[in-house]
C-alpha cells in the first residue's frame, strides 16, 4: 500500500532512518545491514552502486519498498560498515553476496540490485540459483560489454575515479541536466543527509579502487560469454533504466532482455542512473507488483 502525502507529512524522519546496524558472522567478514519492514514471505536483499554504502540508499524509496515487504540493505565485504579484504572482482562481489545470504540463513531472496550491484545480482543468480527467486536490475546492464552501446564519456570516467567527487559530480553522474530533474538530485541528497550526518564510515579508497577494478575487467568481456550468462538465468528479470543514464546506458537493458529467459524491461524516459529515486514511488510500485506475480 503506497504511502499517501499526508503521511508523508507527518513523519518527522524516514522509518528507514530509524532502522538499526546490525552485524552477522560470515567466513569472510562480519557484515552490517539494516532490515525494514514486514517478516515473512522472501525477503528483498538490495545490493549497492559503485562506491556507495547502506547510508546513500535514499530513505524515502526503503520505505516504499518496506511498506509490504521485509527489506535488507548490506555493505559487501571491504565495503562501508563491513569488514574484510575488499573485492576487486564481480566474482568476488558475489561470493560476498552469497555469504551474507548465507549467514543469515536465508533460504531463498530476492534481488534488487542498483548500478554495479546490478551487475553482481546477476551474477549471484548464475552462480547460485537456488538462493534466487527473482531478480530486480535498477540502472545496470550485463556482466561485459555490449555491441552497440555508447562507451562512458571521458567525464564519467573521470568523475568515477575521484575519490572526493562533489555534489555536482554525483548530480551529473545521476540525474539528466533538466531543472526537474536536478531539482529531484537534490531531494535526495536531503533525504540521505540523516544518514550521512551520523558520520558513518565513506567508502576507503581501497574499496574504491577494487570496484573500479572490477568495472575495468567486465569491459573486456566479450559479448558471445555475456549472452551466454543472460541466456543461463531462468529466474524472472525485471529490468529498468532511465533513458539518460550516462553512466550504464539504457541500451544495455534493451539488450539485456533480449537474451533473458523471462523478462520485463521498464524505461523512464525523464530520467537517468538513479530513475530509482527520482520516481521511489512508482518505481516501488513496479517492483511490488512484479514480485507478486
Amino acid at each position: 500500500m503506497p504511502i499517501n502525502q499526508q503521511e508523508k507529512d507527518i513523519m518527522s524522519t524516514y522509518l528507514a532512518d530509524e532502522a538499526k546496524d546490525v552485524e552477522v558472522e560470515g567466513p569472510s567478514a562480519t557484515f552490517t545491514y539494516r532490515r525494514m519492514g514486514p517478516r515473512g514471505g522472501v525477503p528483498l536483499v538490495l545490493l549497492n552502486r559503485f562506491r556507495g554504502t547502506i547510508d546513500w540508499w535514499d530513505p524515502e524509496f526503503l520505505d516504499y519498498l518496506a511498506t509490504d515487504h521485509d527489506v535488507i540493505v548490506f555493505d559487501n565485504v571491504g565495503v562501508g560498515y563491513t569488514n574484510g579484504e575488499p573485492r576487486d572482482s564481480l566474482d568476488g562481489f558475489a561470493e560476498g553476496a552469497i555469504e551474507f545470504i548465507e549467514a543469515l540463513g536465508l533460504a531463498q531472496a530476492d534481488l534488487l540490485g542498483w548500478s554495479l550491484g546490478g551487475i553482481v545480482a546477476q551474477r549471484v543468480a548464475v552462480r547460485r540459483p537456488e538462493l534466487v527467486r527473482k531478480l530486480i536490475v535498477a540502472g545496470s546492464g550485463p556482466a561485459g560489454w555490449v555491441p552497440g552501446a555508447p562507451d562512458m564519456s571521458e567525464k564519467v570516467l573521470g568523475i568515477m575515479a575521484k575519490p572526493d567527487a562533489d555534489t555536482d559530480d554525483v548530480l551529473y553522474l545521476f540525474y539528466p541536466e533538466t531543472d526537474a530533474a536536478r531539482a529531484s538530485g537534490q531531494e535526495h541528497f536531503g533525504h540521505v543527509s540523516t544518514r550521512l550526518a551520523a558520520g558513518g564510515p565513506a567508502i576507503s579508497e581501497e574499496a574504491a579502487l577494487g570496484m573500479l577494478t572490477a568495472v575495468g575487467k567486465l569491459l573486456e568481456v566479450p559479448f558471445d560469454q555475456v549472452k551466454a550468462e543472460l541466456e543461463s538465468i531462468k529466474q524472472p528479470v525485471l529490468y529498468a533504466n532511465g533513458l539518460h543514464d550516462v553512466m550504464i546506458p539504457a541500451y544495455a537493458s534493451y539488450v539485456a532482455v533480449q537474451h533473458l529467459e523471462n523478462a520485463t524491461l521498464v524505461l523512464y524516459s525523464d530520467a537517468g542512473h538513479a530513475f530509482l529515486f527520482q520516481h521511489a514511488e512508482e518505481f516501488a510500485t513496479q517492483v511490488a507488483t512484479f514480485l507478486a506475480a
